[in-house]
Parts: C-alpha cells; sequence; structure tokens
C-alpha cells in the first residue's frame, strides 16, 4: 500500500479492527490490517495490526525512528527473545531485527514514530507487571513508558466504572485489549482502535463487563 491512510490529524479516527480486511505484506505467512500510515509504502509512517502465521518471519530490517509493538495473542519472537502475549516491546531509532512467529501470533505495531532522543529499549510484561490506583475508584493503571510529553500505559477498568470528563493535550489513542469501552461518543469493544485529537475531550465508562485499553496520550502534535 502506497497512499495514505488517516492523515487528518485534527480528525477523530475509530476502528473495529475485527471488522477489517486483512492484507498481505511482502514476507508470506504476514497479512496487515492499517490504521494509519502516510504515502512511503514499506517506509511509512503507520499504526497497523500485524498477523504472524505459525512458522512466519519478516525479513531483518532497521527501525528507523523506531517500533512500538503490544503483543495482542500468541508469541512474537526475534533473535533477541520471546514475547508473549500481554508483552510491550519498544526498538528505539536503527535498532535491527528478524522477526517470525513459531505458533504464530497478532500484534498491534506503530513505526517510525518516537521523538528525537527517546532511545530506551523496553521489554514488559504486562500480564506480571504491577497495577497502580487510578484517580477514580475502580480505575488501575500500569505505565509501560514516559518521554517528554508522551506517556504509554495499560488501563484496567473494573464492570460499572466513570471517569472525569478531561481534555486530551497532544492527542489520545486508545486500543481496546478485552472488554467494552464506552463515552458518550459511542461503545467500543475488543479490538477497536481510537484516535483522538489534541484538545479533544470525553467522558468515559464501562458497563457490565470492564474493559482493558492500550493508552496512549500527548504524541500526537509531533506526527503533524
Amino acid at each position: 500500500m502506497n497512499e495514505s491512510l488517516n492523515q487528518e490529524f485534527s480528525q477523530r479516527i475509530v476502528i473495529n479492527t475485527l471488522e477489517e480486511k486483512w492484507h498481505k505484506s511482502p514476507s508470506g505467512g504476514v497479512d496487515r490490517i492499517y490504521l494509519e500510515r502516510d504515502n512511503m509504502g514499506e517506509f511509512s509512517v503507520a499504526s497497523s495490526i500485524v498477523k504472524f502465521s505459525p512458522n512466519s518471519s519478516f525479513d531483518e530490517h532497521t527501525h528507523d525512528n523506531g517500533e512500538e509493538i503490544y503483543v495482542l495473542s500468541g508469541t512474537f519472537s526475534d533473535q533477541f527473545g520471546d514475547y508473549k502475549e500481554g508483552t510491550y516491546l519498544r526498538n528505539p531509532d536503527k535498532s535491527i531485527h528478524r522477526p517470525f512467529s513459531k505458533e504464530g501470533c497478532i500484534i498491534f505495531v506503530k513505526l517510525r514514530q518516537f521523538q528525537n532522543n527517546d532511545s530506551e529499549r523496553i521489554v514488559k510484561c504486562t500480564k506480571s507487571s504491577p497495577w497502580f490506583q487510578g484517580l477514580v475508584p475502580g480505575l488501575s493503571v500500569m505505565p509501560l513508558h514516559e518521554f517528554q510529553t508522551e506517556h504509554a500505559a495499560m488501563v484496567k477498568w473494573d464492570p460499572n466504572t466513570t471517569f472525569n470528563p478531561h481534555k486530551h493535550w497532544g492527542g489520545e489513542e486508545i486500543f481496546v485489549v478485552d472488554g467494552v469501552f464506552y463515552d458518550e461518543h459511542g461503545t467500543y469493544p475488543k479490538g477497536t482502535w481510537i484516535r483522538s485529537p489534541h484538545l479533544s475531550q470525553h467522558k468515559p465508562f464501562t458497563k457490565k463487563e470492564g474493559a482493558l485499553i492500550f493508552v496512549k496520550t500527548g504524541h500526537l502534535l509531533h506526527l503533524k
């Protein structure tokens, strides 16, 4: 794909990835769902859902401006290790790897979106890392990464939890990992990706299902 997609960052975007079409990548057995990308093809600034079939691999490549991954299912691997479901992984600018999956996996991937001098490599298992009390009862937070205005975290919502109305300085991006997430604008089941622009506002909540979400805030201004 060499055309741009969802590059107007002043717009709110909602995609239910479970209803989207898979697209083949240059490597056999590796397919993608496009969420956002510029028009640079395989060198795009992009966010995608990537599926590795069992015993598939991708060619060795360099991460110009970094790669950020959350493993949604299965086990993702490279020459440095195995990353099971729930792993958060950051490979900084100019890092090189050759990814593969023996059992198959699905990952959420953000390419070439690191800010200058954000050079820390992170591997964090969210299945075993500690949770911290959030700003309201029923909300738990697991910080993943922080650099300048950018923050990434897992947020766990108990059933029937309501958060305060708030604005998103620098934007907000959410991937619903489990359960159902809500706000006054809509309903977002598992697999939904939401990108809300700078200074957008909402009042999120959950109902009986609760929710687990991956959240990034404050990172969209440098992508304009």
